[in-house]
């Protein structure tokens, strides 16, 4: 979802009428395309149809909380820039929103020039995060978590290689953090459309109006907001490989048209009846039963079938004991060469914390605590305190076939990082998830 430079698509939340008409006409005259909302009820509406670059969020909206409405942008739309507009006495509020998720604030009363400014820099730092998103989508060198000292992972490697020379779709499966999307696109690289690109669409973090929109295209005027006609994932993958990342939250009202396209390769934008073509491999993801989804009526088993004419299941990374030290002295090469630390290798108790640990975020949990450990430690050793976890409680945490269920090692595994994170960001970042994953399962788990 890029910027458009000049037409950025700027969003501005604030309960006051004559703030709202100010920005809108300052933000105008500069060319962006403007739009308002007064409440977090018109501000939620508005994300689920339409998708904006960056927001202006004002913390005071009437009696509810601007943190609130924070928190539920990151997780409706985590690649929309927020910049508080605050007064000066609540300075500490908006650097908690900055510690949530915000970019930048700006302090009322703001000059025409400092809103202007602002704008210019988010949507700048928008339309890089995207040009990134992209060269990201390319073919890239197989990594962490990929090649694999472990038997069953090699099984796993061996298989994809195979499969990787055909063209058909592939269902990969496993726990959030084993590595999905690097084995994705790792097929994507062994394939002979390696040459074209490898697009990503992140199911969950779109609503079924923009995912139609975002995956198939639209044409100008085809809903409000729609100034400019858009070609589309499909568009963009074209020769190459479509991977659909947590496939399981694909909206159910959709299913029928990818069903479509993946049989028959066709497809219209939104607005457009005219019929299009695209070549394109599927690939998907998602650390969800399917099956029980489709037993519940929240997935089509025709859909699923399609989808899983390859089926490749990733074992969690407490099952791949011979790869967790290989993984950490990998990560952390890498991340005191980042960061210039002096870190040279982990201490025995270290070494038997990281080997008894569960991983419940897997590999991306485990480059996480590493990239945490070189940044904090001051020396050539890499202790227990500086992975965040202390030596009885690491060597104690449960073991596989541990009278306790996942589910409820997950739980309580959350909820600690939970109590000891200062926001839902940090938090879904020491796990390993994204915040909108997070969301979804403190739902579950009843956090």
């Amino acid at each position: 979802m890029e910027a458009t430079g000049q037409s950025g698509r700027i969003l501005l939340v604030d309960d006051e009428a004559a703030i709202l008409r100010t920005f809108r006409y300052c933000l105008e005259d500069e060319g962006y395309q403007v739009t308002t909302a007064n409440s977090a009820a018109q501000t939620e509406s508005l994300l689920q149809r339409q998708v904006f670059d960056m927001c202006f969020l004002d913390l005071r909206l009437g009696d509810e909380n601007g943190l609130d409405v924070l928190a539920q942008m990151r997780v409706q739309a985590p690649w929309m820039r927020v910049v508080i507009v605050t007064a000066h006495s609540a300075i500490d509020s908006a650097v908690d929103a900055m510690q949530a998720g915000a970019a930048d604030y700006l302090v009322k009363p703001c000059s025409p020039d400092q809103l202007r400014l602002a704008a210019a820099k988010q949507l700048e730092v928008r339309q890089l995060s995207a040009r990134l998103e992209a060269l990201e989508g390319e073919v890239r060198k197989p990594s962490d978590g990929i090649d694999s000292h472990s038997p069953a992972m090699m099984a796993i490697l061996e298989t994809a290689r195979q499969v990787a020379t055909t063209d058909a779709n592939i269902l990969i499966l496993g726990e959030s953090g084993t590595g999905k999307g690097e084995l994705a696109r790792a097929i994507h690289g062994w394939s002979r459309r390696a040459k074209k690109s490898c697009v990503t669409i992140n199911c969950p973090s779109l609503t079924a109006e923009l995912m139609e929109s975002e995956l198939f295209g639209h044409s100008r005027g085809a809903f409000t907001g729609a100034s400019e006609s858009t070609l589309g994932r499909v568009n963009q993958a074209d020769g190459g490989t479509l991977f659909l990342d947590e496939i399981g939250d694909f909206p159910l009202t959709l299913q029928p048209k990818l069903l479509r396209f993946i049989q028959d390769k066709e497809y219209e934008r939104v607005g457009d009846p005219v019929t299009r073509h695209a070549d394109v491999r599927i690939l998907a993801a998602t650390n969800r039963d399917l099956n029980e989804m489709v037993r519940e009526g929240h997935f089509r088993e025709d859909l699923l079938y399609r989808l899983n004419v390859i089926t490749l299941t990733l074992p969690p990374l407490r099952e791949r004991a011979d790869d967790i030290l290989t993984l950490a002295n990998r990560f952390l090469a890498r991340f005191v060469k980042d960061y210039a630390r002096p870190a040279r290798g982990f201490n025995d108790d270290a070494t038997k914390a990281l080997l008894a640990y569960q991983w419940p975020g897997n590999i991306r949990e485990l480059r996480n605590v590493i990239e945490r450990a070189s940044i904090i430690c001051p020396g050539e050793w890499v202790d227990v305190a500086h992975l965040g976890m202390s030596a009885p409680a690491a060597n104690s945490a449960p073991r596989v076939g541990a009278d306790l269920s996942l589910e409820e090692l997950e739980k309580a595994h959350i909820a600690a990082v939970l109590a000891n994170s200062d926001t839902l960001d940090q938090a879904a970042k020491t796990l390993g998830i994204d915040a909108s994953t997070l969301y979804r399962k403190r739902k579950q788990l009843g956090l």
